[in-house]
């Protein structure tokens, strides 16, 4: 398989998720990735459920997905030898992902202005790195909050919800992802020698995939509210209870693919209705038309709704829970789940590595180390410290 990013050197410096998936999608690609874990504690994210049992302990499947494909090495980063260690490693390194409160890392004497130049930083908070509230504490719903994504989310008649995964989480690690790479382009193939220091906030990704809604209100005074699983700006358009309990996400907002769906319907009238005629007519008359074609669902078993809808080209599927998934033809045929050996449980079915080049399918990572598993490999070979030493970091607890 190609490996773009073979050569390069990642130091995952984060917690939870959004840093140390940065650092696994670059290892994904080919980098080789170490992580920095507490001695005796590890990361944050081994103590998240849900758990498999591992004799008298509790075993992450959070962290066996996320901590895959990584080098375990404990440091104590509080401590001035475990800060000297640090930037030795640092200095054999491309890239720096760290998710800790700002200044943190100038505290210890870290920060990217005691690395090396060539070193590309992405340093990840969920407010960014100055402002008012650059200090504040806060997660994945923090973000969501603050974005204005929680707002939109859920029933209008409801309170805002949260959705079902950490999206300012992993959402931020791919934006990280990508602009590491554009430094690295730039400091390599333009010759610049230079990396640089990326402010990655959480909130900042989500915002910036709120589509419309700022440039509605600055021009129209719009503020967007929820409208649950339908569009306000494009009917029909939602999920749709067949008769046997299932839901199919039927797509006919646009003229093409509404013309489209009165065909599979069998209801060529309502491309003549004034009420549906145009897609603006739709949304104006949204909450008719999607009436009309949950009626149409609801008479007949999801799997057939579906494929009279596929057999006219109308986007529209059944909403799949995991068991769905997993046993899908499709991503079975597309090797979307590969099985990882992990350490602790053994081999555990997990999402492939995404995306991939065409015509390859991406091989399983390794597992997720156990703590500090390659810490003597690493500080040996890397950083250049012996086993005396190595011995004595031990003992005082610095590794």
């Amino acid at each position: 398989m190609r490996r773009p990013l073979e050569g390069l050197r990642v130091i995952d410096l984060g917690s939870r998720v959004s840093a140390p998936f940065c650092a696994g999608i670059l290892g994904e690609q080919g980098a080789e990735v170490i992580k920095i874990e507490e001695p005796g504690r590890g990361d944050r994210l081994r103590e998240l459920g849900p758990y498999v049992e591992d004799g008298d302990e509790l075993y992450s499947l959070y962290w066996s997905v996320e901590g895959r494909g990584r080098k375990s090495v404990t440091i104590d980063l509080r401590r001035p030898q475990g800060q000297e260690i640090f930037r030795s490693l640092a200095a054999t390194s491309d890239v720096v992902c760290e998710s800790f409160r700002p200044g943190t890392l100038e505290r210890w004497d870290i920060d990217p202005s005691r690395l090396p130049p060539q070193v590309v930083t992405a340093r990840f908070s969920v407010f960014g790195q100055d402002g008012p509230k650059s200090l504040q504490p806060g997660l994945n719903g923090n973000a969501l909050a603050f974005s204005g994504l929680m707002h939109l989310t859920g029933d209008p008649d409801r309170p805002p919800a949260r959705p079902g995964v950490n999206i300012a989480g992993y959402l931020t690690g791919l934006f990280a992802a990508q602009a590491i790479t554009s430094l690295l382009y730039e400091r390599d193939a333009r010759g610049t020698g230079t990396g640089g220091v990326i402010d990655v906030y959480m909130y900042g990704s989500v915002l910036r995939i709120m589509e419309w809604t700022i440039a509605a209100y600055d021009r129209l005074g719009m503020v967007r509210n929820r409208s649950a699983d339908s569009l306000d700006i494009a009917a029909p358009v939602g999920n749709y209870a067949s008769r046997d309990s299932r839901y199919v996400y039927i797509v006919g907002g646009s003229q093409t693919f509404f013309e489209r769906l009165c065909r599979a319907m069998e209801r060529p009238d309502l491309v003549a209705d004034e009420r549906f005629a145009t897609a603006a007519a739709r949304a104006r008359n949204r909450a008719d038309i999607n009436a009309i074609v949950s009626q149409w669902v609801s008479e007949a078993d999801a799997d057939d709704i579906e494929a009279r809808c596929v057999a006219c080209d109308v986007p529209a599927g059944k909403i799949y829970d995991v068991a769905d998934l997993t046993a899908d033809e499709h991503v079975l045929a597309r090797g979307d789940i590969c099985t990882v050996q992990d350490p602790i449980v053994g081999p555990v079915r997990q999402q492939a590595p995404f995306p991939r080049v065409l015509g390859e399918v991406p091989s399983a990572p390794s597992g997720a180390p156990r703590v500090g598993e390659h810490t003597d490999e690493v500080l040996s070979e890397v950083v250049g410290l012996s086993g005396t030493e190595l011995d004595s970091l031990r003992a005082e607890g610095i590794i």
